[in-house]
């Protein structure tokens, strides 16, 4: 039994949080969770990027040019497994960029997003957001989750619901981090992709195959986010040293690059899912 990692809210509380090791899924949980009352007091920051769409700072104004690149990506990912255009739901939207971006392609989007915040950013770009899942079952040809499902509350009830929810040839794209990356062995407690309490789970390659396999689903393909390296390793710097060393998190980001060619394991996956035949 691998003992408890012990993780300090750097980005907003300041409070220390403990990743319970789970061995049967070869992932961490944070621990303790904070109630769903509490929970959204830990989201309170002008600095939390994905819920603005701000430019205030070098590092802003360098998330939001890789944000533009990334949109590209995403867009070129969907169509490869969904050349026909259908309808899509973005699951923690943030401020609707993607949705607006595919939307613009020919998609008929929908998405949710908690953050009033963030809803209100996406209402100006003609993006309607709502503030949970639809209750009623909608079946859709792709969910998106980018960077979300380590966030949400109820891991379990999530899966049921993306497992019933999407349509039977429908494909599910979902990204989060990667503990076993070599940034994050190289950072260790620093490592800005613990993010606790608002990461709630931490996942490995191993964790996501096996979780969707309880749900009669199947990771059909992984790819990497490459440019996360590079965030990830400057945010880390900063909680290490207390400020943003550009030049360390661009090396830690290439060799932690370098290094996934070898292993796969790179800072962020997108896992490509479907239904098993």
């Amino acid at each position: 039994m691998k003992t408890p990692i012990h993780v300090k809210d750097h980005a907003v509380s300041g409070e220390s949080f403990r990743l319970e090791y789970d061995e049967r899924f070869h992932m961490y949980i944070t621990s303790p969770k904070p109630s769903r009352e509490a929970l959204p007091s830990y989201y309170a920051s002008e600095d939390y990027i994905s819920h603005t769409d701000g430019k205030r700072s070098l590092f802003e104004k360098i998330y939001q040019v890789v944000k533009g690149i990334t949109l590209s990506r995403k867009h070129k990912l969907l169509t490869s497994y969904l050349p026909a255009k259908g309808s899509l739901l973005d699951i923690g939207a943030g401020t609707g960029d993607f949705l607006e971006y595919v939307s613009k392609k020919g998609w008929d989007v929908s998405g949710v997003e908690p953050s009033e915040k963030a809803r209100n950013l996406a209402t100006q770009k003609n993006i309607q957001l709502t503030e949970a899942l639809p209750e009623e079952k909608t079946t859709y040809d792709a969910i998106t989750m980018w960077h979300v499902l380590e966030h949400v509350y109820d891991l379990n009830e999530q899966l049921i619901w993306l497992k019933n929810n999407l349509s039977r040839e429908g494909v599910l794209f979902i990204a989060v981090p990667n503990f076993e990356s070599y940034d994050a062995s190289l950072y260790k407690t620093d490592w800005a992709a613990y993010d606790v309490p608002r990461h709630l789970y931490h996942f490995s390659r191993k964790a996501i195959q096996l979780l969707f396999e309880e749900q009669d689903m199947k990771v059909i393909d992984v790819h990497p986010m490459k440019f996360d390296a590079f965030y990830v390793s400057l945010l880390s710097e900063k909680y290490r040293s207390g400020k943003m060393n550009f030049l360390k998190a661009f090396l830690s980001g290439w060799r932690s690059n370098q290094k996934a060619t070898k292993t796969g394991a790179y800072s962020s996956l997108i896992y490509v899912i479907k239904h098993k035949a």
